[in-house]
């Protein structure tokens, strides 16, 4: 398949200006990130890395030519940590996600992250709950492709209910990942109902043949992994090899994801090639037809 053109995209001008209402962070909200984000790195199970952190950032400080750390020299605590940002252009990132790096912080420079084990499944391994199968069957909702990535880039770092309101999806990730979506990198999956509400979605990294995932978000039951299914179809036609959810959760385990270790995970970058052109994406299927050909 090749890339194709977005339609209805906003003016360069306009795409600007809505990026800059939502990519915002008020002065009282980035003190409470703050604020969380220091308490977050300083529980028992992490406050020992602190340490690593500081000789590592002066090591980083010293260097003449930084560029990117070896993602198999990744520390294990923090656990995975490889190095600091020093910028995250469309080009450093194309390059350190080809690498097996992402970046991730709360506070602080951004830091590059490749840790010892990698929470992966082959595309076509991907296993979907009977539950979810009959939701998708229903065809209640509708899934794009790379239609409105600001809005779910955005969603994504929203707090969730229930849980602390921290969030590494900061507005210098926001505009980072906007940019690499721009150079058609990074994609999003949007889940509409049928008021034309967006309900659900996701936004990831391609690379080598490899979907990285970056977050997803649901303001309705099942809606996320409806979208993420069906972009798992596509990615399966397409010829990509992997999932990647980076760090293993209870939900991606139910769906057949599995650790491999670091250097199984970058010898499949390595052996790999970019399956799809790069560009925006399109949805071919709907909910029940990607069900469908996922049995």
């Amino acid at each position: 398949m090749s890339a194709m053109a977005l339609e209805g995209s906003l003016p360069q001008q306009d795409a600007r200006s809505r990026r800059a209402a939502l990519f915002r962070e008020s002065p009282s909200e980035r003190l409470r990130r703050l604020a969380l984000g220091f308490a977050w790195a300083a529980k028992p199970e992490r406050i020992g890395g602190l340490p690593t952190l500081g000789w590592r950032w002066l090591a980083h400080l010293l260097a003449a030519e930084p560029g990117l750390p070896d993602p198999e020299k990744a520390a294990d605590i923090p656990y995975g940590f490889a190095g600091f940002a020093d910028e995250l252009s469309v080009a450093t990132l194309v390059e350190a996600y080809g690498r097996g790096l992402f970046p991730f912080c709360h506070v602080g420079p951004v830091k590059w992250w490749s840790p010892p084990q990698r929470c992966v499944v082959p595309v076509e391994e991907l296993h979907l709950s009977k539950r979810l199968r009959s939701h998708m069957r229903q065809n209640r909702v509708s899934v794009t492709f790379d239609r409105d990535f600001e809005s779910v880039i955005t969603a994504c770092a929203e707090p969730r209910e229930g849980k602390t309101p921290l969030t590494w999806i900061t507005p210098t990730i926001m505009r980072a990942f906007s940019e690499l979506f721009d150079a058609g990198h990074a994609h999003s999956f949007e889940v509409w109902d049928r008021e034309g509400r967006l309900i659900g979605g996701g936004y990831g990294v391609a690379t080598c043949g490899v979907f990285v995932i970056e977050s997803q978000f649901a303001r309705e039951p099942n809606a996320s992994k409806i979208g993420f299914a069906v972009l798992a179809r596509h990615l399966a036609r397409w010829g990509f090899a992997l999932l990647d959810n980076k760090l293993m959760t209870e939900n991606v385990a139910r769906m057949g994801f599995r650790d491999i270790p670091r250097s199984e995970y970058l010898a499949v970058l390595k052996a790999s090639r970019e399956v799809i052109s790069v560009g925006r994406w399109r949805a071919e299927l709907d909910p029940h037809a990607a069900e469908a050909e996922l049995r």
